[in-house]
């Protein structure tokens, strides 16, 4: 009874089940965090509806909407007034224009047949220019409001501690026609971006109900449009989308007889059957707002708003009741999560984490674009990564504490590729223990002379300057996947392509990499032993390719992951015959037959190696194809002072460094 609760214990405690109880934890937390509407959760979300605008992009507005725009161009016009020629322009020639032009340009529109002329404009004080000016636009509201909409916005009011929540309206100044009235303001979000369609009054305030902006708009012009399901704003677009749609005029071109005349305004025809908004672009007027696709005009994004009911793609979210939302997010993560378990390896767990968070952003992205369906993404994407990390975390520690434990057993080995090749793929190990054939390239490397350097030079530097040496060469050796197999003296044997092949050529081309790379790394080395006054080793390396017979050999008490086989006895050879040829890098024709494409080399022929029947054929590697000669000539001239160095050695002389 006792070893069951032990064992138990241990399961529950184990990294895996860590990693299983964390699943459910992470979908309970998004869960939480969604039902309790976090401001956090909001923004994230937020943030994701304004990126799935803006990877949709820009698509083409409705025609029937133009904005008339105070931009800078019409703010600079009162410089070019003149009464003679420019009289028009007599209007603009203070920083708060004349309302006379307002007055003009509701007049110009309407007789046009524009269908309605909308003023995001709050006329809510008397203006600069004196009551005439307000009676001039009067008569024109008088005349030719009843196609007109006119800005409302509430506003809030401090009074020493208290804030007054107030209707700031132009009926205050101006008698205008009954429900003309629209709300300007938006709804806040926790992002300042605007999403969302017009504001209502809170029901204790007092304040009159008055309809939003865009809804008013399309009252006034008749414009039947669909039950809107939701009070989300479908932008067609960023800043300047009606501009480059070619639907945003300059305010000044409808009172500028030249431009009216146009053929692009065509004496007002331009704005038949036009929805006008007349709103400031220009950023000194002081509105330019966030919205959900950047920093644009209030007035672009009323033109949103209007274009958004009048097509019926408001937004909406298909789990209005956060409550309801959080239970989806739980049941969402908690099956995918559940899948992720049912798979066991930590890396396809991980990778299949992030697959089914791409997915549900493509749902999600789907929905929104296309269904004007706003689901919660950004959590449960975030959920289900988190999942996969979790399990990815939990599975690694459960892998690396398998695999000390297995490790532990292999102590007696003393080559360290082979304890990776079991731990890595322990099913296979007994395979590759007993021996196998399989094909890979073999590199020996020697010093030049070493003999004679060894008897020479004074031990302590000599064993110095052997392991800096033998440090450099390994590095070299190592960084292109090379297995160490052992040190013979100064002479290095390393093998590509065991005990784990990457493929014929991959494993032929790491061998001539690494060569070269020993090479650069040699003429390093040079350097700094030529600037310590040291006598600078020179290498001779040779690499061959083929089957060879890799296994477990030695005796009962020493045991020895070894490579053995006529290829291995070849690349010994070649090595040596190296000084022969004078070069540094030679390799068989096996090995050239595998990587000719990729490199350039001199062809020195066949050779009969001593100890073989028959000849080989080698060739000298230059470098890769293309390659700068400049390396490999100063390595042909670097072998033959070195040559000399150690003819003066043997003469027992001392060289000149």
């Amino acid at each position: 009874m006792k070893a069951k609760i032990t064992n138990k214990l241990k399961a529950l405690s184990s990294p895996k089940f860590i990693g299983y109880a964390l699943v459910g934890l992470i979908a309970g937390l998004g869960a939480i965090a969604t039902g309790f509407e976090l401001n956090e959760v909001q923004s994230l979300e937020r943030q994701t509806q304004s990126a799935f605008f803006n990877w949709r992009g820009t698509i083409a507005p409705p025609k029937d909407i133009v904005i008339l725009a105070i931009d800078d161009i019409s703010l600079r016009q009162g410089e070019f007034y003149d009464p003679k020629v420019r009289p028009f322009l007599e209007p603009f020639r203070t920083t708060t224009w004349k309302r006379v032009v307002y007055a003009q340009v509701l007049e110009k529109l309407v007789k046009a047949g524009a269908k309605v002329v909308a003023f995001d404009i709050l006329f809510v004080t008397p203006g600069d220019h004196g009551k005439e000016d307000d009676d001039k636009f009067q008569k024109a509201i008088t005349k030719y409001g009843d196609r007109a909409v006119f800005a409302a916005s509430y506003e809030v009011t401090q009074i020493g501690e208290a804030s007054i929540l107030q209707l700031a309206s132009p009926e205050s100044i101006f008698k205008i026609k009954p429900n003309t009235l629209g709300l300007i303001n938006f709804k806040a979000e926790v992002t300042t971006n605007i999403h969302r369609l017009g504001v209502q009054p809170p029901a204790d305030s007092g304040l009159p109900n008055v309809p939003t902006f865009a809804s008013s708009i399309l009252n006034v012009a008749k414009i039947s449009y669909p039950q809107p399901k939701g009070d989300g704003i479908y932008f067609f677009g960023g800043v300047d989308t009606w501009t480059n749609a070619q639907q945003q005029i300059p305010f000044y071109y409808v009172v500028d007889p030249e431009n009216w005349k146009s053929e692009q305004l065509q004496n007002g025809k331009f704005f038949k059957d036009k929805i006008v908004l007349i709103g400031a672009t220009a950023a000194s007027k002081q509105d330019i707002q966030n919205s959900a696709m950047g920093r644009m005009s209030g007035i672009e994004i009323h033109a949103n708003a209007i274009a958004t009911l009048m097509q019926g793609k408001s937004m909406f979210a298909l789990f209005p009741n956060p409550v309801h939302s959080g239970l989806f997010i739980f049941l969402l993560v908690g099956i995918s999560g559940t899948l992720l378990c049912l798979l066991k390896r930590p890396n396809i767990q991980i990778l299949a984490s992030l697959g089914i968070a791409i997915a549900w952003f493509g749902i999600g992205y789907a929905s929104f674009v296309y269904g004007s369906a706003i689901l919660p993404v950004a959590i449960p994407a975030i959920a289900i990564s988190l999942n996969g990390v979790a399990l990815l975390t939990t599975g690694s520690i459960a892998a690396q504490i398998d695999k000390l434990l297995l490790r532990r057993t292999l102590e007696r080995y003393v080559a360290a590729p082979i304890v990776e090749e079991i731990v890595n793929q322990p099913e296979g190990f007994r395979d590759l223990l007993e021996g196998r054939t399989i094909k890979a390239a073999v590199l020996f490397s020697d010093i030049r002379g070493f003999t004679t350097l060894s008897s020479r030079l004074p031990a302590k530097v000599l064993i110095q300057q052997l392991n800096t040496y033998l440090g450099g060469m390994v590095d070299a050796i190592l960084e292109y996947q090379g297995t160490i197999d052992k040190f013979i003296g100064d002479a290095i044997m390393a093998e590509f392509g065991s005990p784990v092949s990457r493929g014929e050529k991959a494993d032929a081309m790491n061998a001539v990499n690494a060569a070269l790379n020993m090479r650069a790394a040699l003429m390093e080395l040079r350097k700094v032993w030529q600037s310590e006054k040291k006598i600078p080793f020179s290498n001779g390396i040779g690499i061959n390719y083929g089957e060879v017979t890799v296994g477990n050999i030695g005796s009962a008490r020493r045991l020895e992951y070894a490579v053995i086989g006529d290829t291995v006895n070849v690349a010994s050879r070649v090595e040596g015959m190296t000084k022969d040829l004078g070069t540094d890098i030679v390799i068989t024709g096996n090995l050239y037959e595998i990587v000719k494409d990729e490199i350039d080399v001199v062809d020195f022929g066949e050779h009969a190696l001593k100890g073989r029947v028959g000849k080989v054929r080698l060739y000298g590697v230059i470098g890769l194809k293309g390659c700068d000669r400049q390396v490999y000539e100063q390595v042909q001239t670097d072998l033959k002072r070195h040559t000399a160095v150690i003819d003066i050695l043997k003469k027992g002389q001392i060289p000149s460094l």
